[in-house]
């Protein structure tokens, strides 16, 4: 008798997760819950050609799997595909060259950067040979926090040569 009851009002159920699931994609436009939501619309068509309702549920979690694999990651490409492909915020950082404004006597100072921003700056590994002094031109190599980690620009250039050698 239970599984009469489950069976009689299963297809509210799945109307209903697809409404949410549709609800949801539309806030999110991830694509996901568009797949949950077709693998709902999936459940809906088998309960409502007589199969169990756990059959229902099979066919809403392979087919929502199938396509969250095999569908998404296409339709997220093609979406993106036109996106800005230049760096920003940190991103936009690294790489970018500098000039010495504070000297860095125990390995700290300032550096203003190309884009005509100062940072407080670290050298990146510090050896007994490298001492930034005023007007020395560096390049960043990553960001810690607020600090950029710079590099001499001519190691840089030579360990970029010598990485694509």
């Amino acid at each position: 008798m239970p599984g009469d009851v489950i069976s009689t009002w299963a297809w509210v159920v799945w109307l209903a997760l697809i409404v949410i699931f549709l609800i949801v994609e539309v806030l999110t436009l991830d694509f996901t819950f568009l797949m949950l939501s077709i693998g709902s619309f999936g459940g809906l068509v088998a309960g409502l050609l007589g199969a169990p309702w756990w059959v229902g549920i099979l066919v809403a979690g392979i087919l929502a799997m199938l396509l969250l694999f095999f569908l998404r990651p296409p339709l997220l490409h093609r979406l993106r595909r036109g996106g800005d492909p230049a760096r920003t915020n940190v991103d936009a950082l690294l790489g970018i060259s500098g000039t010495v404004v504070l000297v860095f006597p125990d390995g700290r100072g300032q550096v203003k950067l190309a884009n005509g921003e100062t940072w407080t700056s670290r050298i990146g590994s510090p050896s007994s040979t490298d001492v930034l002094v005023e007007g020395e031109q560096v390049v960043v190599t990553s960001i810690d926090g607020a600090t950029a980690v710079v590099v001499p620009a001519d190691r840089h250039r030579t360990e970029s040569e010598g990485a694509t050698s």
